[in-house]
């Protein structure tokens, strides 16, 4: 596999399976009331988050890389202080990344060098698809941290096994990419 397929794989992998895993697990361990918490005004709560990584990934890869229209309005993600249920929020990251999959599955790896036009910015496929994964892994640790902190002990992904970390989040027999 060139290095280009294992870049758009493993993108893949991250976007689809261990991150959005980890997040519905640390919601799902959250009180309730939890999700629309902010420990200041100036912080996000978990359902900001989860609205702002739907609203980022459909920019970016569904519409910026994908060609289907912009709809987004990054300003409501942040401004909203309630609204739909933990479980009705992550049925929609799960939709807008089965959109993303499909645009990354289709993704060619001679196509990673285009230019793409997001939020004005010039930029290549892929900086757009890594600009998504890490901004997607920083916000999955700061729903990871605010999980922990709302119901400690709850939120565990691996297992010591003789200094290796054996990940929890894997179903038996599965085998993570790479």
């Amino acid at each position: 596999m060139s290095i280009a397929a294992s870049f758009i794989e493993r993108s893949r992998y991250y976007l689809c399976r261990e991150y959005p895993t980890k997040i519905r697990a640390a919601v799902d361990a959250m009180p309730a009331d939890r999700l629309w918490w902010r420990p200041n005004e100036h912080s996000n709560s978990v359902g900001n988050l989860l609205l702002h990584l739907s609203g980022n990934v459909r920019q970016w890869i569904v519409a910026g890389v994908g060609g289907q229209p912009d709809v987004r309005r990054r300003n409501m993600e942040f401004a909203a202080r309630g609204g739909a249920s933990a479980s009705g929020m992550l049925d929609g990251l799960d939709a807008t990344l089965r959109d993303a999959d499909q645009v990354l599955r289709a993704l060619l790896p001679s196509e990673l060098l285009e230019r793409r036009s997001i939020q004005g910015r010039d930029t290549s496929v892929l900086e757009a698809v890594y600009h998504v994964v890490e901004h997607f892994a920083g916000h999955t640790g700061q729903i990871i941290w605010i999980a922990k902190l709302a119901a400690p002990g709850a939120v565990r992904f691996y297992e010591d096994g003789d200094g290796t970390a054996v990940p929890l989040f894997l179903a038996p027999g599965e085998m993570e990419m790479g």
